[in-house]
């Protein structure tokens, strides 16, 4: 993977992470890199998930039904590690 590749997955990350965070109700006592580490590993599995049921993943512009897997994924990873994360008692 290339510098860009790498940093296009980061920021790619991110905007799923924070996505998937905001359509949760309530607040999720996790830290912003935690964030983006759920969202990068979202927006993968939202890739692979999306090209296995069928959805075209390469097209010209914004692809919306994966953006959609993507930010469905992610949230429930936040929910997910949130849960986790508050049950050990550490906060970021």
């Amino acid at each position: 993977m290339t510098v860009t590749g790498i940093i296009m997955a980061i920021i790619i990350g991110l905007v799923v992470g924070v996505l998937g965070r905001l359509v949760l109700p309530g607040r999720q006592n996790i830290p912003i890199w935690l964030t983006i580490v759920v969202g990068i590993v979202a927006a993968l599995l939202g890739t692979a998930l999306a090209r296995a049921i069928g959805i075209p993943t390469a097209t010209s512009g914004i692809d919306w039904l994966e953006l959609i897997v993507q930010v469905i994924l992610a949230a429930v990873g936040v929910a997910l590690v949130s849960s986790a994360y508050g049950r050990r008692g550490i906060r970021g």
